[in-house]
């Protein structure tokens, strides 16, 4: 293998589908769409969108073996669910749309991506709650350092969850996919590098996030995990938030900007230091706490801070991720995103081409997370083509 691995993967291509006024037949095409599932065609969309802009040669430069593809998604398959459901219990199975039966396995989702665009050396779904796409990037950049392809298609996919779940009233509906592939393959074919990103995942366990030390538990975790990725601390860094107002996503967001979650005394929660069921931070009795008590030396983890409100599923990091490659060459930004769960995951995004790195830098270290102990996700799906 002559390309560059995983530290010299560059976004050559993105591409964003929002469920807005979407149709299929202008995006994709009046046949062999039709009965995809709605998550299914935002995927194809987007990645036929990012395809485009990469270029041609993207993956045509290499073999089918060579390209692979990681997708993200918590809620691609509720709707159809229900559905599914419903038909079963008015009619019977028989009336189920031989079309979309296979989809009650969320691992077609890529599937039907890997089979589109012919991804032969991988193919992986992630389904961690909120951190899905970004453990996506993060698999898919791992895969290609150990060699298993040398060219990825990834992305993150959601539909609008069913009235009545959970997350419902905080819909996301669209998808976005990202090209990546080696510096030196996108020189080579003359090919734009819009910038880098890296991701580095970890588990803040929602008992610690709601302890009196959770905020500071969180920007060690945090600072360990931009350290890892490459960033030095005395650069600036703009951060993009994508959190709830979830003990762990409260702890976080107090991490960030060096203080006390807003409105939260610590000690003033349930006796078993477990957060009170529905109750989030916000609805408890103000802090006098000062930053210090909080941030481990004082300092807030983030320079420029922007907090999103975070949808119902792994979409919404995804598109701040895409969003933060347009930003001007050279400035660093980090999007940052966790779950309830615990779940929690960095995206450095290094917007232009910048330089080469190190080979042996392993910018995509990750703290445990496909193992046992607290860097653990989970949520994970594989399958190999």
């Amino acid at each position: 293998m002559t390309d560059d691995p995983a530290g010299g993967l560059v976004v050559t291509g993105i591409g964003t589908v929002s469920a807005d006024g979407f149709d299929f037949r202008t995006a994709l095409g009046r046949r062999g769409y039709k009965y995809l599932p709605a998550a299914a065609q935002y995927l194809l969309a987007a990645a036929k969108g990012a395809l485009a802009q990469a270029g041609p040669g993207a993956l045509e430069a290499v073999g089918p073996e060579e390209r692979g593809a990681a997708v993200g998604t918590n809620s691609a398959a509720v709707a159809l669910h229900h559905t599914m459901d419903r038909t079963i219990t008015a009619t019977g199975a028989e009336d189920l749309s031989p079309a979309l039966a296979p989809y009650f396995s969320v691992n077609l989702f890529g599937s039907r991506l890997a089979t589109e665009h012919d991804l032969k050396g991988f193919n992986l779904t992630f389904t961690s709650p909120r951190v899905a796409g970004l453990e996506a990037l993060q698999a898919g950049r791992r895969a290609i350092a150990t060699g298993r392809a040398r060219r990825l298609l990834a992305g993150a996919t959601e539909e609008a969850l069913p009235e009545g779940e959970p997350g419902a009233d905080r819909p996301e509906s669209g998808a976005v996919a990202l090209v990546l592939e080696p510096a030196s393959a996108a020189r080579n074919r003359g090919a734009a590098a819009l910038g880098r990103v890296a991701v580095r995942s970890f588990f803040l366990p929602p008992r610690v996030a709601a302890s009196a030390d959770g905020a500071g538990q969180a920007a060690a975790l945090l600072r360990d995990a931009l350290a890892a990725l490459g960033h030095r601390a005395d650069r600036p860094l703009t951060v993009t938030a994508v959190l709830d107002g979830s003990p762990v996503g409260e702890a976080v967001a107090a991490a960030l900007a060096g203080r006390a979650p807003t409105g939260w005394a610590p000690d003033d929660r349930a006796p078993d230091d477990r957060a009170v069921a529905g109750q989030t931070l916000n609805d408890r009795a103000p802090n006098d706490r000062t930053p210090d008590e909080w941030a481990p030396d004082g300092r807030p983890v983030a320079g420029r801070l922007e907090r999103v409100p975070a949808g119902a599923g792994a979409l919404e990091p995804m598109a701040r991720v895409a969003a933060a490659l347009a930003a001007p060459a050279g400035h660093p930004h980090a999007v940052v995103t966790a779950a309830a769960e615990g779940n929690t995951a960095v995206c450095l995004v290094t917007p232009g081409p910048g330089p080469d790195p190190d080979p042996g830098s392993g910018a995509d270290a990750t703290s445990g997370g496909t193992g046992d102990g607290p860097g653990r996700s989970g949520g994970t799906e594989a399958s190999s083509r």
